[in-house]
């Protein structure tokens, strides 16, 4: 008998593998026995992430696609069908945000592009809704599987000049509550969806905004760190217990919520 937080031989899927949050949430899943698919448009990061999991004795390979192309998602599954013939994990961990879709103290929100904020909604909500539409396919014929959504604080707590990025999170939010209960009502209790919504960690976008080119913070980042009560940002080992309790038998009965990791920041008032 498996252990609740057991994931031999699930298969998953995780998109934006080779991202920082979720190169390390596809190392911790195949950790944990999962055959792990990385998922995203850069082969040379996806080949970096599944080395490292192979490396460290976990099984993984690469899934080069756009999340944005349907028909690249559909190939993808294809050739999951093919290797697994089932599924059983989608991480949906691809998003990000742009300068342009941000308003600087120095400028107005009028003169914000559309171009660049349509680019930041796009990838953030229609990045989780195509790969949920078309992998979920599989969940709703077996009657079980898990998805797993990326949310953030600023879908609650909307960021001073973060527009595009707060409203495509907290579009993630809905829809995570929308699919949770549109499988469990049409397809049973054993598909769940939930979302991890990470608080401020270090990476390739956001290091300049919080840190200065000496490691310093910068305004901003020490206004971070003064509203979260830990007192520090996240690291990225930060999501992976609540990752793995959330693929598991663990929480069988947990579907439709949005678990925050932010050291305390949406608890934090005046």
């Amino acid at each position: 008998m498996n252990q609740p937080f057991d994931l031999k031989g699930k298969i998953a899927i995780i998109t934006g593998g080779g991202g920082v949050l979720g190169s390390s949430m596809a190392q911790s899943l195949a950790k944990n026995g999962a055959i792990v698919g990385v998922l995203g448009r850069s082969i040379d990061k996806l080949d970096a992430t599944v080395s490292k999991i192979q490396n460290e004795g976990g099984q993984a390979f690469a899934l080069q696609a756009d999340v944005l192309n349907q028909v690249d998602l559909e190939k993808a599954k294809k050739i999951v069908l093919e290797k697994h013939n089932r599924l059983d994990i989608l991480i949906n961990a691809a998003g990000g945000n742009i300068p342009g879709a941000t308003v600087t103290p120095e400028q107005d929100f009028f003169n914000a592009s559309p171009d660049d904020l349509q680019k930041v909604l796009d990838l953030n909500i229609m990045g989780t809704l195509l790969p949920s539409k078309v992998f979920s396919e599989l969940f709703a014929k077996q009657k079980n599987g898990v998805i797993v959504n990326i949310s953030s604080p600023t879908a609650e707590r909307p960021l001073t000049r973060v527009v595009g990025y707060s409203a495509a999170k907290a579009a993630i939010d809905n829809f995570t509550r929308w699919m949770a209960v549109e499988m469990a009502t049409k397809y049973g209790e054993g598909i769940r969806v939930n979302a991890i919504s990470p608080g401020f960690f270090i990476g390739e976008q956001n290091r300049a905004l919080l840190l200065t080119p000496q490691g310093d913070l910068t305004p901003r980042g020490e206004s971070i760190i003064a509203n979260t009560p830990m007192g520090r940002f996240g690291t990225p080992d930060d999501i992976n217990g609540t990752l793995i309790w959330m693929c598991s038998e663990a929480s069988k009965f947990v579907t439709g919520i949005v678990v925050h990791i932010d050291g305390g920041f949406g608890a934090k008032s005046i």
